[in-house]
């Protein structure tokens, strides 16, 4: 066994939390992800290429996205070290995502450090988000340890992910470019669950089962319930984004008003506000507004048209009703429990 594979098969259920399984655990599977990137056959590559996305790669977050596939893995009887290769793919999907998110949403801070567009130029940093989704089909294609239909089934589930993850992306900016404000909360669902749930809940947990040998409708339970979470993931980060208090602290704090997302909030208060309230919230999202004061004004709008009230709501109904179906669909394990749990962390995180 060699050292990434005694690293991935020391990941630890034991945890009662989601967030404390990823507290002992994103350090670890981070090394294990950051191997599968490259060096260059030339030292300016390494200069221009690697190591920046390298050092990118490394302020990783989280983690959460492979570790939900471990565990989706070891919840149907599989073993880790056999994900290890998927697990990676995904995470380097999500750097992908994430570079050419900032670039196109022109944002300034990432996980608290300047974005890799600012640091490096928008073309070096294009070229590294290039090389990430390069690596997503790669990292599986190159794993000895699967067999040939295993990755095969794996490829597809990527692919298909990268397109619907795109669609949403479309979505999101096209309704901004547009300056399209009759969007409604159904049309939102639609993107956040194409942009987001696909890559952030429903496939990580699907090839983690597949990779582990579940059966079909334990495959298909785990993706369903990653739609379900991953949409609820979505709409917490919206709402951190507006009223968090750790992230009240930070420079990017109340960025989506600024870039004039269409969050599930917005999309509600432009349904119920009156016409002077409404106007003035759809004028404060087309200025890319910055000034702390007016931002606050259009979060005290939301608020009175009972939108952040909405969408809280929403994120817990889903995760309520995902978790009921997933304990009935999946057999007690410490890994069920863990999934379990992230729902609920989904919703309630601070960060």
């Amino acid at each position: 066994m060699d050292t990434m594979d005694q690293i991935i098969s020391a990941i630890n259920v034991e945890p009662s939390t989601f967030e404390k399984y990823l507290e002992r655990n994103a350090s670890e599977v981070g090394t294990v992800v950051n191997s599968f990137i490259p060096s260059g056959t030339h030292p300016d590559m390494d200069k221009y290429l690697y190591d920046p996305l390298k050092a990118y790669s490394e302020n990783g977050g989280k983690r959460h996205r492979p570790l939900i596939c471990f565990a989706a893995c070891l919840a149907v009887g599989g073993s880790t070290e056999a994900a290890k290769s998927a697990a990676a793919a995904i995470e380097h999907f999500h750097t992908a995502a994430l570079i050419h998110d900032d670039i196109a949403d022109e944002a300034e801070l990432r996980r608290g450090e300047p974005c890799l567009h600012l640091t490096e130029g928008v073309g070096l940093a294009i070229n590294m988000g290039d090389l990430a989704l390069s690596l997503v089909n790669g990292t599986v294609i190159k794993d000895d340890s699967l067999d040939d239909a295993t990755k095969v089934r794996i490829v597809r589930e990527l692919i298909e992910m990268t397109r619907r993850t795109v669609e949403g992306q479309a979505l999101d900016i096209g309704w901004a470019r547009d300056g399209r404000y009759d969007i409604t909360p159904e049309d939102y669902l639609i993107m956040a669950t194409h942009k987001t749930a696909h890559y952030s809940g429903a496939v990580p947990l699907a090839i983690g089962a597949i990779i582990g040998g579940g059966t079909e409708s334990e495959i298909e339970a785990l993706r369903n319930y990653g739609l379900d979470t991953g949409l609820a993931f979505q709409i917490q980060d919206d709402l951190l984004n507006l009223i968090g208090e750790e992230e009240s602290t930070r420079k990017d704090f109340r960025s989506d008003i600024t870039e004039g997302k269409r969050t599930l909030v917005v999309v509600h208060a432009l349904q119920n506000l009156e016409n002077g309230d409404r106007e003035r919230l759809v004028e404060i999202l087309s200025s890319k507004e910055k000034d702390p004061a007016v931002l606050a004004e259009a979060v005290e709008l939301m608020e009175s048209a009972g939108s952040i009230a909405y969408a809280k709501s929403y994120a817990e109904n889903l995760t309520s009703i995902s978790k009921n179906r997933l304990h009935d669909m999946v057999p007690p394990s410490n890994a069920r429990d863990i999934l379990e749990s992230m729902a609920d962390w989904f919703v309630s995180r601070l960060h």
